[in-house]
């Protein structure tokens, strides 16, 4: 009995339909959560989050997040003073390994010799050796690939005189990555400045190709405001917010602020694309998104940080099936959900930024 009222509670907190979450799944059903409101377990050394830039899952179901520590607020700075003024806080370090239960595994990041660290960290990516891929959004920051304990190993992209939206060499503000399952290849969302999917091979870091909106040569001409009734835009928007690759060979990437996903063969060649809340103006409904754990992914999961909540589709057709969540601050409600993460038994993991600066876990519950 309890378990049903929790289960029900979430499903009226959240926004989604009571009996789906009551009634077993069927096989066109997608899957159904209920937060887990005490994961992580709390952090120790007095640290605490700032704004959290990206989420990712790896092989072993271990949780990755990187955050900003230099969004700290004014208020929580108060340990840092010389004497401290009062216990709160210091900024965690950049980026946390977790587990399943919530305990935290491994922590680093930050400035060093040997790479420049990015000056606004945005997105995350472990490969399936273990390797985390970072990136950032701001001028000049590029994506730097670590071992798991920290280790610097490559920069792709390089911050030269290049220009523009078909430089082979720079890249503009890139927000998202992924790695082929074969580790060759490296797909990145750039971005917040540059309107187009950019891919390197994975061990050199050298161009292979890049492409725009509907597999077009993307260009920088300046684009009018998003309009719902208008023709679709030709272009991506900025920010060109993710990138993620099914197992059949497909590539889906996140137009936030057109409403939309587009998808495309691995050499660009245009499939086709869904529309997403498309009366969303402002900075969009497609943040991020996740393909379910089954192996057919019958369903997309996205994070739609403008409208606050968790919308799935069907895969194939982009039929919208459910929608919950909503803007707040407890459990299963959201401000500015950022990115989504999934792992191999289905439970969903979000991240927060501009003031909700955290990590929800939602548990697979059917």
């Amino acid at each position: 009995m309890r378990r049903f009222l929790a289960i029900l509670s979430f499903a009226l907190l959240a926004g989604s339909t009571p009996s789906l979450a009551q009634q077993p799944a069927k096989a066109d059903t997608p899957p159904t959560f209920q937060p887990e409101p005490f994961w992580p377990k709390p952090l120790p050394e007095n640290w605490i989050l700032g704004q959290v830039a990206g989420i990712a899952v790896d092989k072993q179901d271990h949780i990755w997040i990187i955050h900003r520590p230099a969004t700290l607020l004014d208020d929580e700075k108060g340990a840092l003073k010389n004497p401290p003024e009062y216990k709160c806080c210091k900024p965690a370090p950049a980026v946390m390994e977790f587990d399943t239960d919530g305990n935290l595994l491994r922590h680093w990041g930050g400035p060093s010799d040997g790479y420049t660290w990015p000056k606004n960290e945005h997105g995350i990516h472990v490969d399936s050796q273990g390797n985390v891929w970072l990136g950032g959004n701001e001028d000049g920051d590029q994506i730097l690939k670590f071992t798991p304990d920290g280790k610097f190993l490559m920069q792709v992209g390089n911050n030269d005189a290049s220009t523009g939206s078909n430089s082979p060499t720079r890249l503009g503000r890139p927000a998202h990555m992924m790695t082929d399952p074969d580790i060759t290849e490296l797909y990145v969302a750039d971005g917040y400045k540059h309107h187009r999917a950019i891919v390197f091979d994975a061990k050199t870091g050298a161009y292979k190709r890049h492409w725009g909106a509907y597999g077009n040569t993307p260009s920088d001409d300046k684009l009018a405001p998003y309009t719902p009734t208008a023709e679709p835009s030709k272009q991506f928007s900025n920010p060109v917010h993710c990138v993620r690759l099914s197992n059949d060979g497909l590539v889906y990437v996140c137009d936030r602020a057109n409403d939309r996903i587009q998808v495309f063969k691995r050499d660009g060649t245009f499939v086709k694309e869904f529309r997403i809340e498309p009366a969303t103006l402002s900075n969009g409904s497609v943040w991020d998104l996740v393909l379910s754990e089954d192996p057919q992914q019958k369903f997309i999961f996205i994070a739609d940080g403008a409208n606050g909540q968790i919308i799935s589709i069907v895969r194939e057709t982009g039929e919208m099936l459910t929608q919950w969540g909503r803007h707040g601050r407890q459990p299963g409600q959201f401000k500015w959900v950022h990115n989504i993460a999934i792992d191999s038994k289905g439970n969903l993991y979000t991240a927060e930024v501009g003031f909700g600066r955290r990590v929800q876990k939602f548990k697979r519950i059917n």
